[in-house]
């Protein structure tokens, strides 16, 4: 019995101390007359402060660092609906790893408080670190800035490199902070005044308030340098200079002149911006990214490749993908392929992969797109399933846990299609493919639709072209950010080892062992000749990755091979350019057929083409037989095939 009471009464004493801890730290007070909310997050004192009456949609300021300073501006916001909200991440610097914090309080307020998804940021002096860092990751999650004497340049503060002071106690925090040496630190390309050209696109005004006596935080380091950048990108930024009162600290503590003013540009700017669509809306979640979450996180290691045309292969939102991973898993060495090519789709992706990606690892996360050039291309239907189908069976073969995402970027056609109510067929054929292999999908053309339609932004002034403006980037970048943030949640516990069975597929003739096979089996029969390096002399333009390699070169009439190879498919990938000719081939002894090797680019560009030959064939040894015809397109200069790779569906 006296060991019941004892236990009984250590319960009694735990309870009490587990309530006064969350009395200590789950709270409401009083501030300027309004009601605030204490409570901590992920570890760190958070508060909350809320109007008397609230706008609808709960717009609200999020500050950062010395929140009880210059509080007018906040009164008067308070006064018209708005909430203030703080996270204490002082010690933080605006580090990746306070940013990922400021993501997850940001999800928290908008999912589960029902916050706007729009916030104006506050930044007061090393405050500037915060609200710069995270709204050049974040721009369209922001409707404006406003920062007082703003760090902007970690090397002027606290590092104290220029003719600021700085501060060594600081610097040296900042150091570990960031795990960088002195050499790592004034070397650093992210400060805020860095990389600003995606928040520039998305013209997020900003408004500076600065001393010009200011010795701690010098507006000539850190302010002008800033602005200056971000007017010559396009972004709208003002300086408000104080001048008037009793300025403190060497000029960086200042009195706040007309309060009301920078209270309307908060205001303005946050009312007028509407209300976006959820991305997730445009989101097929139909498997999560639980293997390459747990190898990333306790493997410590990553192998992430990006298939697709010019859009992927261009800098933008790729670039941004892996600073997010890189960000989300500091401790993890990844490498990062980037298997985009211009002018290819699902076709080539499908002989590309073997070669091109999953030589170079064992691959735990892919991004596939092919939607726009599959319709400018011309591919019809049934290759557009060959060829996604061949891309995702290959990809599983080679590792059946590989996470695979595909994306739907937009070209104006689609955007007709969608005017007119109709999903376009490209999308429809890869969608068959991602449903039958639950692969997860991001429709990106359907949300760049629909968020025109909302007047969120237009084609013509915003997004501009099927390669995307860099506001176009940073809408494609959102989206996938908020996809993969839901597909690595909830964070599993272990990997699970159940054994990924490929189901049927889809297409007897899909590309699921396509490949290159090597121009030098091919038999020279006439004025064909083998070379080891192929460049063009014409002036017109190439593509880098079909330059300097093996080629198959005939450039008269009469010039012929012949190939033998094994599988049900053969096809060419041709250099077709300005003296692209009409070829006439047979397999297996069967009619001859005629081909025209020059397409609508090739007048000024040396385009790699993939065109298939012969599809459904036995699985055996066949023959095909080429030759170049003595007749040309009207438009091209000449009578030339230049063969860079044979297409064979065999798995090698």
């Amino acid at each position: 019995m006296k060991h019941i009471l004892l236990l009984l009464m250590c319960l009694l004493f735990i309870s009490d101390v587990f309530a006064q801890n969350q009395r200590d730290t789950t709270y409401t007070d009083q501030r300027q007359g309004f009601e605030r909310e204490h409570f901590v997050f992920q570890g760190r004192k958070v508060w909350l402060i809320k109007p008397t009456k609230g706008l609808p949609g709960k717009p609200w300021v999020w500050r950062a660092h010395f929140p009880e300073w210059h509080t007018e501006v906040d009164s008067i916001l308070l006064s018209e609906g708005f909430h203030i909200v703080y996270l204490n991440t002082n010690d933080m610097f605006g580090s990746n790893a306070a940013m990922q914090i400021w993501d997850a309080f940001y999800e928290y307020l908008v999912r589960q408080r029902g916050f706007s998804p729009i916030v104006a940021l506050e930044g007061v002096s090393r405050g500037g670190l915060y609200v710069y860092q995270w709204a050049k990751r974040n721009p369209l999650k922001v409707s404006c800035i406003y920062a007082e004497a703003p760090v902007c340049d970690i090397k002027s503060w606290p590092g104290g490199k220029g003719k600021g002071k700085g501060s060594p106690q600081d610097w040296n925090k900042l150091l570990t902070e960031y795990q960088f040496s002195e050499e790592d630190a004034l070397g650093f390309l992210d400060n805020p005044m860095d990389n600003l050209q995606g928040l520039a696109a998305c013209k997020i005004p900003i408004l500076h308030s600065v001393s010009l006596k200011d010795s701690i935080v010098p507006y000539l380091e850190n302010t002008f340098p800033l602005v200056q950048r971000y007017i010559n990108l396009g972004g709208p930024a003002t300086i408000m200079p104080m001048t008037k009162g009793k300025q403190t600290l060497e000029g960086h503590h200042f009195p706040i002149e007309n309060p009301e003013r920078i209270a309307q540009f908060i205001k303005f700017h946050t009312l007028q911006k509407g209300s976006p669509l959820p991305a997730s809306d445009f989101h097929v979640l139909r498997s999560d990214f639980q293997h390459s979450f747990l190898k990333f996180k306790n493997e410590k290691k990553g192998v992430v490749a990006f298939m697709g045309g010019s859009i992927t292969e261009s800098d933008g939102w790729r670039n941004k993908v892996c600073q997010y991973l890189k960000e989300k898993f500091p401790e993890t060495a990844f490498e990062f392929i980037n298997a985009g090519i211009a002018s290819t789709g699902s076709t080539p992706g499908a002989f590309r992969l073997p070669s091109e990606v999953l030589t170079k690892g064992k691959i735990d996360l892919l991004f596939e797109e092919a939607a726009v050039n599959d319709r400018t291309n011309g591919f019809d239907s049934l290759a557009q399933i060959r060829g996604m189908e061949g891309i995702v069976r290959q990809a599983k073969r080679s590792n059946p846990k590989m996470d695979i995402v595909l994306m739907h970027f937009v070209d104006p056609e689609k955007l007709i299609d969608y005017q007119h109510g109709v999903i376009p067929s490209e999308i429809q054929n890869h969608e068959r493919v991602a449903e039958h292999y639950q692969i997860n999908s991001i429709h990106l053309a359907k949300e760049v639709f629909e968020r025109i339609k909302n007047k969120e932004f237009t084609w013509a002034d915003d997004f501009k072209d099927l390669h995307p403006s860099p506001f176009g980037q940073e809408v494609y970048f959102q989206s996938i950010k908020t996809f993969l943030n839901n597909a690595f949640n909830p964070v599993p516990k272990n990997d699970v080892n159940t054994a990924y069975t490929l189901p049927n597929i889809l297409n007897d003739g899909s590309y699921d062992k396509g490949r290159y096979l090597s121009i030098k089996n091919a038999e020279i029969k006439s004025d064909f000749i083998s070379v080891d390096s192929w460049k063009p002399k014409d002036g017109a333009g190439t593509r880098k990755q079909y330059v300097n390699i093996p080629a198959l070169i005939g450039e008269k009439p009469d010039a012929a091979f012949q190939l033998e190879f094994t599988g049900n498919t053969i096809g060419i990938c041709v250099a077709s350019g300005p003296d692209a000719g009409i070829i006439s081939y047979s397999i297996d002894g069967k009619p001859f057929k005629k081909l025209d090797l020059f397409t609508i680019w090739s007048e000024n560009l040396h385009l790699p083409w993939y065109l298939m030959l012969g599809q459904s064939l036995n699985e055996k040894k066949h023959i095909l037989r080429v030759r170049i015809l003595s007749e040309k397109n009207q438009k091209s200069k000449g009578n030339a095939c230049r063969i860079l790779h044979f297409l064979v569906n065999d798995g090698g």
